[in-house]
Protein backbone atom coordinates (compact mmCIF):
# COMPACT_ATOMS: atom_id res chain seq x y z
CA UNK A 1 0.00 0.00 0.00
CA UNK A 2 2.90 2.45 1.23
CA UNK A 3 4.68 1.46 -1.98
CA UNK A 4 1.35 2.18 -4.64
CA UNK A 5 0.78 5.52 -2.56
CA UNK A 6 4.15 6.75 -3.45
CA UNK A 7 4.32 5.35 -6.94
CA UNK A 8 1.06 7.87 -7.40
CA UNK A 9 3.14 10.71 -5.60
CA UNK A 10 6.32 10.13 -8.04
CA UNK A 11 3.59 10.30 -10.97
CA UNK A 12 2.10 13.88 -9.78
CA UNK A 13 5.17 14.79 -9.09
CA UNK A 14 6.35 14.62 -12.66
CA UNK A 15 2.92 15.40 -14.25
CA UNK A 16 3.56 18.40 -12.22
CA UNK A 17 7.17 18.93 -13.04
CA UNK A 18 6.14 18.98 -16.53
CA UNK A 19 2.95 21.09 -16.69
CA UNK A 20 4.69 24.17 -14.46
CA UNK A 21 5.64 27.56 -16.09
CA UNK A 22 8.63 28.56 -15.16
CA UNK A 23 8.87 30.10 -11.67
CA UNK A 24 8.12 33.52 -11.40
CA UNK A 25 11.02 36.38 -10.73
CA UNK A 26 11.67 37.70 -7.82
CA UNK A 27 10.72 41.51 -7.43
CA UNK A 28 13.98 43.76 -8.55
CA UNK A 29 16.38 44.18 -5.53
CA UNK A 30 18.94 46.23 -7.60
CA UNK A 31 19.11 48.92 -10.21
CA UNK A 32 19.80 48.21 -13.87
CA UNK A 33 21.40 50.43 -16.55
CA UNK A 34 21.08 49.11 -20.32
CA UNK A 35 23.57 51.13 -22.53
CA UNK A 36 23.52 51.99 -26.34
CA UNK A 37 20.16 49.83 -27.48
CA UNK A 38 18.50 51.04 -30.06
CA UNK A 39 15.30 52.52 -28.19
CA UNK A 40 11.95 52.17 -29.53
CA UNK A 41 9.83 54.18 -27.22
CA UNK A 42 6.39 53.11 -28.06
CA UNK A 43 5.17 56.27 -28.74
CA UNK A 44 6.75 56.55 -32.27
CA UNK A 45 9.93 57.88 -30.99
CA UNK A 46 13.58 56.36 -31.01
CA UNK A 47 16.17 56.73 -29.47
CA UNK A 48 19.68 55.42 -31.66
CA UNK A 49 22.51 55.19 -28.71
CA UNK A 50 19.34 55.25 -26.00
CA UNK A 51 20.58 55.08 -21.92
CA UNK A 52 17.37 53.21 -20.23
CA UNK A 53 17.75 52.57 -16.41
CA UNK A 54 14.91 51.66 -14.15
CA UNK A 55 14.91 50.25 -10.26
CA UNK A 56 11.98 49.67 -7.99
CA UNK A 57 10.25 48.14 -10.80
CA UNK A 58 9.66 51.38 -12.47
CA UNK A 59 11.92 53.29 -15.28
CA UNK A 60 13.95 56.45 -14.28
CA UNK A 61 15.97 56.76 -17.30
CA UNK A 62 15.31 57.34 -20.86
CA UNK A 63 18.03 59.52 -22.52
CA UNK A 64 20.50 59.86 -25.39
CA UNK A 65 23.79 58.28 -24.70
CA UNK A 66 25.64 60.73 -27.12
CA UNK A 67 23.44 63.61 -25.14
CA UNK A 68 23.97 62.68 -21.60
CA UNK A 69 26.35 62.79 -18.61
CA UNK A 70 25.94 59.29 -16.38
CA UNK A 71 27.33 58.14 -13.48
CA UNK A 72 27.70 54.63 -14.39
CA UNK A 73 28.45 53.71 -10.83
CA UNK A 74 24.73 54.71 -9.71
CA UNK A 75 23.33 51.70 -11.25
CA UNK A 76 24.11 47.92 -9.53
CA UNK A 77 24.44 46.31 -13.17
CA UNK A 78 25.11 47.23 -16.29
CA UNK A 79 23.52 45.54 -19.49
CA UNK A 80 25.72 46.50 -22.75
CA UNK A 81 23.56 45.98 -25.71
CA UNK A 82 25.18 47.79 -29.02
CA UNK A 83 23.63 46.76 -31.76
CA UNK A 84 20.36 45.52 -29.87
CA UNK A 85 17.08 46.67 -29.36
CA UNK A 86 14.64 47.54 -26.97
CA UNK A 87 11.13 48.02 -26.58
CA UNK A 88 8.08 48.39 -24.57
CA UNK A 89 6.40 44.94 -23.39
CA UNK A 90 4.09 43.85 -26.19
CA UNK A 91 0.26 43.80 -25.17
CA UNK A 92 -1.98 41.29 -26.51
CA UNK A 93 -6.04 42.58 -26.38
CA UNK A 94 -8.98 40.50 -26.71
CA UNK A 95 -6.78 37.55 -26.17
CA UNK A 96 -7.79 33.92 -24.21
CA UNK A 97 -4.27 32.98 -22.77
CA UNK A 98 -4.39 31.17 -20.22
CA UNK A 99 -8.28 30.05 -19.88
CA UNK A 100 -7.45 26.90 -22.47
CA UNK A 101 -4.67 24.57 -22.24
CA UNK A 102 -5.58 21.80 -24.42
CA UNK A 103 -8.50 22.28 -26.70
CA UNK A 104 -9.20 18.50 -26.51
CA UNK A 105 -9.38 17.72 -22.91
CA UNK A 106 -12.65 19.55 -21.74
CA UNK A 107 -11.41 20.00 -18.22
CA UNK A 108 -9.01 22.57 -19.33
CA UNK A 109 -11.55 24.95 -21.42
CA UNK A 110 -12.74 27.68 -19.01
CA UNK A 111 -12.91 30.19 -22.10
CA UNK A 112 -16.77 29.89 -22.50
CA UNK A 113 -19.94 29.71 -19.65
CA UNK A 114 -23.27 29.00 -20.41
CA UNK A 115 -25.14 31.40 -20.58
CA UNK A 116 -26.45 34.10 -23.39
CA UNK A 117 -26.49 37.22 -21.28
CA UNK A 118 -23.46 36.66 -18.60
CA UNK A 119 -21.57 40.06 -17.89
CA UNK A 120 -21.40 38.85 -14.48
CA UNK A 121 -18.63 36.24 -15.53
CA UNK A 122 -15.04 37.18 -14.65
CA UNK A 123 -12.18 35.74 -17.14
CA UNK A 124 -9.73 36.60 -14.20
CA UNK A 125 -10.43 34.16 -11.85
CA UNK A 126 -10.28 31.14 -14.45
CA UNK A 127 -7.03 32.95 -15.83
CA UNK A 128 -4.37 30.05 -14.91
CA UNK A 129 -1.27 31.87 -14.37
CA UNK A 130 0.96 28.67 -14.99
CA UNK A 131 -0.50 27.81 -18.75
CA UNK A 132 2.46 26.78 -20.53
CA UNK A 133 1.00 28.55 -23.42
CA UNK A 134 1.30 31.53 -21.61
CA UNK A 135 5.35 31.34 -20.85
CA UNK A 136 5.34 30.74 -24.75
CA UNK A 137 4.62 34.46 -25.23
CA UNK A 138 7.23 35.97 -23.71
CA UNK A 139 10.21 34.76 -25.86
CA UNK A 140 8.72 36.78 -28.28
CA UNK A 141 8.19 40.16 -26.29
CA UNK A 142 3.97 39.35 -25.58
CA UNK A 143 4.94 40.57 -21.54
CA UNK A 144 1.03 41.75 -21.18
CA UNK A 145 -2.68 40.53 -22.37
CA UNK A 146 -6.33 41.35 -21.50
CA UNK A 147 -7.49 38.14 -20.55
CA UNK A 148 -10.98 37.92 -22.62
CA UNK A 149 -14.51 35.25 -22.28
CA UNK A 150 -15.83 33.96 -25.18
CA UNK A 151 -19.55 32.75 -26.31
CA UNK A 152 -22.80 33.78 -25.44
CA UNK A 153 -24.28 37.49 -26.68
CA UNK A 154 -22.90 38.82 -23.73
CA UNK A 155 -19.49 36.79 -22.87
CA UNK A 156 -18.48 38.34 -19.69
CA UNK A 157 -15.94 40.53 -18.24
CA UNK A 158 -12.11 40.81 -19.22
CA UNK A 159 -9.21 42.01 -17.48
CA UNK A 160 -5.46 43.46 -17.80
CA UNK A 161 -2.95 40.74 -16.77
CA UNK A 162 1.14 40.38 -17.09
CA UNK A 163 2.64 37.02 -18.05
CA UNK A 164 4.97 36.29 -15.23
CA UNK A 165 2.93 35.35 -11.92
CA UNK A 166 2.30 32.69 -9.41
CA UNK A 167 -1.57 33.08 -9.47
CA UNK A 168 -3.88 35.25 -11.03
CA UNK A 169 -3.68 37.50 -8.35
CA UNK A 170 0.03 38.01 -8.89
CA UNK A 171 -0.78 38.68 -12.23
CA UNK A 172 -3.75 41.10 -12.39
CA UNK A 173 -2.49 44.80 -13.99
CA UNK A 174 -6.22 46.12 -14.12
CA UNK A 175 -9.40 44.18 -13.26
CA UNK A 176 -12.82 43.68 -14.70
CA UNK A 177 -11.67 46.30 -17.17
CA UNK A 178 -14.38 45.61 -19.78
CA UNK A 179 -17.04 43.76 -20.84
CA UNK A 180 -17.75 41.65 -24.12
CA UNK A 181 -20.71 41.71 -26.72
CA UNK A 182 -20.91 39.79 -29.69
CA UNK A 183 -23.02 41.92 -31.69
CA UNK A 184 -25.89 39.95 -34.25
CA UNK A 185 -25.06 39.62 -37.65
CA UNK A 186 -27.88 41.38 -40.23
CA UNK A 187 -26.75 38.55 -42.22
CA UNK A 188 -26.89 34.75 -42.00
CA UNK A 189 -25.32 31.53 -44.35
CA UNK A 190 -28.32 28.95 -45.19
CA UNK A 191 -27.76 25.63 -43.37
CA UNK A 192 -26.38 23.29 -45.92
CA UNK A 193 -26.91 20.32 -44.04
CA UNK A 194 -30.65 20.60 -43.84
CA UNK A 195 -30.73 21.35 -47.68
CA UNK A 196 -30.70 24.96 -47.40
CA UNK A 197 -28.70 27.50 -49.74
CA UNK A 198 -25.23 27.93 -48.29
CA UNK A 199 -25.29 31.76 -49.61
CA UNK A 200 -25.43 34.92 -47.65
CA UNK A 201 -28.85 36.41 -47.27
CA UNK A 202 -30.82 38.63 -44.59
CA UNK A 203 -31.10 37.44 -40.97
CA UNK A 204 -34.72 37.86 -40.17
CA UNK A 205 -34.06 37.64 -36.62
CA UNK A 206 -31.30 40.43 -36.18
CA UNK A 207 -33.92 43.40 -35.04
CA UNK A 208 -35.28 40.64 -32.24
CA UNK A 209 -31.80 40.09 -31.72
CA UNK A 210 -30.65 44.19 -31.48
CA UNK A 211 -33.61 44.58 -29.31
CA UNK A 212 -32.59 41.59 -26.68
CA UNK A 213 -29.02 43.50 -25.93
CA UNK A 214 -30.94 46.89 -26.05
CA UNK A 215 -33.98 45.76 -23.61
CA UNK A 216 -31.15 43.92 -21.89
CA UNK A 217 -29.53 47.43 -21.05
CA UNK A 218 -32.76 49.09 -20.05
CA UNK A 219 -33.51 46.47 -17.29
CA UNK A 220 -30.44 46.55 -15.96
CA UNK A 221 -30.25 50.78 -16.03
CA UNK A 222 -33.93 50.59 -14.08
CA UNK A 223 -32.91 47.70 -11.47
CA UNK A 224 -29.13 49.81 -10.62
CA UNK A 225 -32.08 52.75 -9.86
CA UNK A 226 -34.01 50.94 -7.68
CA UNK A 227 -33.94 48.83 -4.31
CA UNK A 228 -32.12 45.63 -6.46
CA UNK A 229 -34.21 43.35 -4.56
CA UNK A 230 -34.42 40.21 -5.42
CA UNK A 231 -30.31 40.49 -6.25
CA UNK A 232 -29.33 40.26 -10.01
CA UNK A 233 -25.86 39.21 -10.72
CA UNK A 234 -25.62 40.28 -14.42
CA UNK A 235 -27.13 43.84 -14.10
CA UNK A 236 -25.30 44.76 -11.09
CA UNK A 237 -22.24 43.61 -13.83
CA UNK A 238 -23.33 46.48 -16.51
CA UNK A 239 -23.09 49.13 -13.47
CA UNK A 240 -19.12 49.81 -14.68
CA UNK A 241 -20.73 50.61 -18.15
CA UNK A 242 -23.80 52.83 -17.46
CA UNK A 243 -21.50 54.71 -15.18
CA UNK A 244 -18.69 55.21 -17.34
CA UNK A 245 -15.83 53.57 -15.58
CA UNK A 246 -15.99 50.29 -17.74
CA UNK A 247 -15.67 49.95 -21.91
CA UNK A 248 -17.63 47.97 -23.41
CA UNK A 249 -15.83 45.57 -26.39
CA UNK A 250 -17.97 45.30 -29.29
CA UNK A 251 -17.24 42.19 -31.43
CA UNK A 252 -18.58 43.19 -34.49
CA UNK A 253 -17.58 43.27 -38.73
CA UNK A 254 -19.98 44.48 -41.41
CA UNK A 255 -20.51 47.72 -41.86
CA UNK A 256 -24.13 48.06 -40.69
CA UNK A 257 -23.59 46.57 -38.00
CA UNK A 258 -20.35 48.85 -36.65
CA UNK A 259 -22.95 51.73 -37.58
CA UNK A 260 -25.54 49.93 -35.69
CA UNK A 261 -23.05 49.42 -32.72
CA UNK A 262 -21.97 53.32 -32.47
CA UNK A 263 -25.48 54.39 -32.99
CA UNK A 264 -26.12 52.08 -30.07
CA UNK A 265 -23.14 53.62 -27.97
CA UNK A 266 -23.95 57.07 -28.61
CA UNK A 267 -27.89 56.78 -27.53
CA UNK A 268 -26.92 54.69 -24.17
CA UNK A 269 -24.12 57.01 -23.41
CA UNK A 270 -21.52 53.85 -23.68
CA UNK A 271 -17.75 54.02 -24.39
CA UNK A 272 -17.01 50.94 -26.68
CA UNK A 273 -14.41 49.72 -28.99
CA UNK A 274 -15.03 47.98 -31.94
CA UNK A 275 -12.77 44.60 -32.38
CA UNK A 276 -12.61 42.49 -35.50
CA UNK A 277 -13.92 45.40 -37.77
CA UNK A 278 -13.55 43.82 -41.33
CA UNK A 279 -15.58 46.65 -42.94
CA UNK A 280 -14.33 49.36 -40.50
CA UNK A 281 -12.49 50.86 -43.06
CA UNK A 282 -15.74 51.86 -44.74
CA UNK A 283 -16.98 54.37 -41.50
CA UNK A 284 -13.14 54.91 -40.45
CA UNK A 285 -14.50 58.85 -40.17
CA UNK A 286 -17.00 58.36 -37.81
CA UNK A 287 -15.15 56.11 -35.82
CA UNK A 288 -12.57 58.61 -35.42
CA UNK A 289 -14.94 61.46 -34.82
CA UNK A 290 -16.57 59.46 -32.20
CA UNK A 291 -12.89 58.62 -30.89
CA UNK A 292 -13.74 54.44 -31.08
CA UNK A 293 -10.59 52.61 -30.90
CA UNK A 294 -10.28 49.24 -33.18
CA UNK A 295 -8.71 45.81 -32.38
CA UNK A 296 -8.26 44.90 -36.44
CA UNK A 297 -8.24 41.05 -37.13
CA UNK A 298 -4.88 39.45 -38.25
CA UNK A 299 -3.65 40.38 -41.01
CA UNK A 300 -2.61 36.80 -42.11
CA UNK A 301 -6.43 35.94 -43.60
CA UNK A 302 -9.18 36.07 -46.72
CA UNK A 303 -10.96 38.91 -46.40
CA UNK A 304 -14.73 38.88 -45.94
CA UNK A 305 -16.47 39.80 -49.06
CA UNK A 306 -16.11 37.71 -51.89
CA UNK A 307 -15.38 41.59 -54.29
CA UNK A 308 -13.16 42.52 -51.55
CA UNK A 309 -9.53 43.17 -52.14
CA UNK A 310 -7.46 40.00 -51.57
CA UNK A 311 -5.11 41.88 -49.76
CA UNK A 312 -7.64 44.48 -47.89
CA UNK A 313 -6.87 42.59 -44.74
CA UNK A 314 -3.04 43.53 -44.66
CA UNK A 315 -4.16 47.56 -45.48
CA UNK A 316 -6.86 47.40 -42.62
CA UNK A 317 -4.68 48.83 -39.79
CA UNK A 318 -2.55 51.59 -42.18
CA UNK A 319 -6.67 52.59 -43.80
CA UNK A 320 -8.18 53.10 -40.26
CA UNK A 321 -4.69 55.07 -38.76
CA UNK A 322 -5.04 57.43 -41.65
CA UNK A 323 -8.07 58.79 -40.82
CA UNK A 324 -6.97 59.07 -37.15
CA UNK A 325 -8.77 55.85 -35.20
CA UNK A 326 -6.52 54.42 -32.53
CA UNK A 327 -5.85 50.94 -33.68
CA UNK A 328 -4.25 47.84 -32.03
CA UNK A 329 -4.33 44.22 -32.84
CA UNK A 330 -7.01 41.34 -32.45
CA UNK A 331 -5.50 37.89 -32.46
CA UNK A 332 -8.40 35.70 -32.13
CA UNK A 333 -9.75 33.32 -34.51
CA UNK A 334 -7.99 29.75 -35.31
CA UNK A 335 -5.82 28.34 -33.08
CA UNK A 336 -5.39 31.91 -30.95
CA UNK A 337 -3.94 30.80 -28.06
CA UNK A 338 -1.10 29.18 -29.90
CA UNK A 339 -1.01 32.09 -32.76
CA UNK A 340 -1.07 34.85 -29.95
CA UNK A 341 3.01 34.46 -29.68
CA UNK A 342 2.79 35.71 -33.28
CA UNK A 343 1.34 38.96 -32.56
CA UNK A 344 4.72 41.08 -33.55
CA UNK A 345 4.47 39.69 -37.11
CA UNK A 346 0.89 40.61 -37.41
CA UNK A 347 2.47 44.29 -36.71
CA UNK A 348 5.39 43.54 -39.30
CA UNK A 349 2.57 42.59 -41.87
CA UNK A 350 0.81 45.90 -41.37
CA UNK A 351 3.90 47.39 -41.53
CA UNK A 352 4.49 46.50 -45.14
CA UNK A 353 0.97 47.84 -46.12
CA UNK A 354 1.09 51.32 -45.24
CA UNK A 355 2.10 51.54 -41.90
CA UNK A 356 5.99 52.79 -40.87
CA UNK A 357 7.70 50.81 -38.48
CA UNK A 358 6.99 52.98 -35.14
CA UNK A 359 3.35 52.88 -36.04
CA UNK A 360 3.21 49.27 -36.33
CA UNK A 361 4.93 48.80 -32.68
CA UNK A 362 2.64 51.17 -31.55
CA UNK A 363 -0.05 48.70 -32.39
CA UNK A 364 1.24 46.31 -29.68
CA UNK A 365 2.52 49.20 -27.19
CA UNK A 366 1.04 52.80 -26.70
CA UNK A 367 -2.04 52.22 -28.57
CA UNK A 368 -2.83 49.02 -27.31
CA UNK A 369 -1.85 50.34 -23.18
CA UNK A 370 -4.18 53.16 -24.31
CA UNK A 371 -7.32 51.05 -25.67
CA UNK A 372 -6.82 49.25 -22.20
CA UNK A 373 -6.52 52.72 -20.04
CA UNK A 374 -3.17 51.53 -18.44
CA UNK A 375 -0.98 54.04 -20.44
CA UNK A 376 -0.37 55.29 -17.06
CA UNK A 377 1.98 52.69 -16.30
CA UNK A 378 2.76 50.46 -20.12
CA UNK A 379 3.00 50.93 -23.33
CA UNK A 380 6.11 53.04 -23.82
CA UNK A 381 9.70 53.71 -22.44
CA UNK A 382 8.83 57.05 -20.44
CA UNK A 383 10.25 57.68 -16.61
CA UNK A 384 8.14 56.15 -14.16
CA UNK A 385 6.09 53.71 -16.24
CA UNK A 386 6.61 50.49 -15.20
CA UNK A 387 9.82 48.84 -16.15
CA UNK A 388 7.78 46.64 -18.36
CA UNK A 389 10.59 45.36 -21.28
CA UNK A 390 12.69 43.46 -23.42
CA UNK A 391 15.93 43.34 -25.75
CA UNK A 392 16.14 41.60 -29.01
CA UNK A 393 19.07 41.30 -31.17
CA UNK A 394 17.00 42.46 -33.95
CA UNK A 395 13.60 43.97 -35.71
CA UNK A 396 10.95 42.50 -33.15
CA UNK A 397 8.47 42.42 -35.87
CA UNK A 398 10.78 39.99 -38.22
CA UNK A 399 10.56 36.77 -37.48
CA UNK A 400 14.12 36.52 -38.64
CA UNK A 401 15.61 38.44 -36.32
CA UNK A 402 13.31 38.73 -32.98
CA UNK A 403 15.73 36.81 -30.65
CA UNK A 404 15.05 38.18 -27.24
CA UNK A 405 18.33 38.16 -24.64
CA UNK A 406 16.48 39.76 -22.27
CA UNK A 407 12.96 40.48 -20.69
CA UNK A 408 11.71 42.69 -17.68
CA UNK A 409 8.24 42.37 -16.14
CA UNK A 410 8.01 45.50 -13.49
CA UNK A 411 11.33 45.72 -13.39
CA UNK A 412 11.70 41.74 -12.44
CA UNK A 413 14.11 39.48 -15.08
CA UNK A 414 11.83 36.87 -16.03
CA UNK A 415 13.34 33.96 -17.49
CA UNK A 416 12.52 33.69 -21.38
CA UNK A 417 12.72 29.33 -21.40
CA UNK A 418 9.46 27.68 -22.26
CA UNK A 419 8.78 24.03 -23.40
CA UNK A 420 9.34 25.20 -27.13
CA UNK A 421 13.02 26.08 -25.36
CA UNK A 422 13.72 23.25 -23.76
CA UNK A 423 12.92 20.61 -26.88
CA UNK A 424 14.96 23.03 -28.93
CA UNK A 425 17.64 22.30 -26.75
CA UNK A 426 17.00 19.02 -26.17
CA UNK A 427 17.15 18.04 -30.12
CA UNK A 428 19.62 20.03 -30.61
CA UNK A 429 21.87 18.39 -28.77
CA UNK A 430 20.81 14.99 -30.18
CA UNK A 431 21.38 16.52 -33.99
CA UNK A 432 24.46 18.86 -33.52
CA UNK A 433 25.90 17.47 -30.40
CA UNK A 434 25.52 21.30 -28.54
Amino acid sequence: MKKTILNIAACVFAITSIMAQQTPAPKQSKSILIMNATAHLGNGEVIENSLIGFKDGKLSLVADATTSKLDQQAYDEIIEAAGKHVYPGFIACNATLGLVEIDAVRATDDEDEIGGMIPNIRSLIAYNAESQIVESMRPNGVLMAQITPRGGRISGTSSVVQLDAWNWEDAAIKVDDAIHLNWPNSFTRGRWWLGEDPGMKPNKKYPEDLDDVVSFINEAKAYLKGDQTPRNLPYEALSGLIDGTQKLYIHVDGEKEILDAINFSQENNIKIVIVGGRESYKVADMLAENNIPVLVGRPHSLPAGEDTNVKQPYKLAALLTEKGVLVSIDPSGSMERMNTRNLPFYAGTFAAYGLNKEQAIALLTLNAAKILGIDDLAGSLEIGKDATLFISEGDALDMRTNKLSKAFIQGRDISLESHQTELYHRYNSKINGK
